[in-house]
């Protein structure tokens, strides 16, 4: 299985390229159309957008190269060079949340309204972008089975694809995928609700999320290590939790208040 999209001569483009820029721009496509149904003001969205993703990818890179320290350490000039691979999504979720909280306080924008219209988005760009890891073989889990798979009903591409070496392995990053598309589901249903207060997708995302992580995590054999954990499972029973208060917080008082779909006031944006 090749990881190339596209080669001509010296050109190349890869796959992972190719899927994480398709969600990247159905992301924005669906952040901008729930933005303007809710009135939000269209520059405070665009730039919002704009500096979170680049927020987001310095802070996939940097989490990457903090959890191997010892290696950058010895190659400085290596940490820039994304584009030959190493970043993780969570620092891309918490480097863009930080910049979502300043930039909406910023404006006096309501913070969890915001996260809120990115995290159906967030959930469908990540089950497209793990497919990335799937051309690059990558992200897979521990040794299995031929039978194990086959008995997944697998399509034969996916099966081949998780031969690697002549050793078959468990496809965590389909395991992700499906989890977060499930969670876009949710969140998509979910948000028709005619009393849905403020704050209820991002806590959904961060819990139904995080659980799916958690779990998925443990069959991962390159994660992120801090001594004997795995990073991702100590960092998705904090987004877990935190996700867990949101939602109580949020749903304390009236049905009536502090509903999702208030429109906020105007506002002139100036970055």
């Amino acid at each position: 299985m090749s990881d190339i999209f596209i080669s001509i001569g010296n050109f190349t483009i890869k796959w992972y390229s190719v899927l994480m820029l398709l969600a990247l721009l159905i992301g924005i496509s669906m952040i901008m159309k729930e933005a303007n149904k809710l009135k939000i003001n269209e520059n405070f969205t665009t730039n919002l957008i704009f500096w979170t993703i680049i927020f987001a990818v310095i802070g996939a890179r940097l989490y990457y190269v903090l959890f191997n320290l010892n290696y950058y350490k010895l190659h400085p000039n290596e940490i820039i060079k994304i584009w030959e691979g190493g970043i993780a999504i969570h620092g891309a979720i918490i480097f863009g949340s930080l910049f979502i909280i300043i930039y909406t306080l910023k404006y006096k924008v309501n913070t969890l309204k915001m996260f809120d219209v990115f995290a159906p988005a967030l959930f469908l760009g990540q089950a497209i972008g793990r497919w990335g890891n799937f051309f690059n073989q990558e992200a897979h889990g521990t040794q299995t089975t031929l039978e194990f798979l086959q008995n997944l009903k697998l399509p034969n591409f996916i099966i081949d694809g998780m031969n690697i070496s002549g050793i078959y392995y468990h496809p965590t990053f389909l395991y992700e995928s499906i989890w977060n598309l499930i969670g876009f589901v949710i969140l998509i249903i979910v948000r028709k609700r005619k009393y849905l207060k403020i704050g209820t997708l991002t806590s959904l995302y961060l819990m139904w999320y995080s659980a799916g992580r958690f779990m998925i995590e443990s069959l991962r054999t390159d994660s992120l290590m801090l001594g004997e954990f795995k990073v991702a499972q100590i960092v998705s029973i904090i987004l877990f939790l935190i996700g867990l208060i949101i939602f109580i917080f949020t749903h304390r008082g009236s049905k009536l208040d502090d509903l999702y779909k208030e429109v906020p006031k105007k506002q002139d944006i100036k970055f």
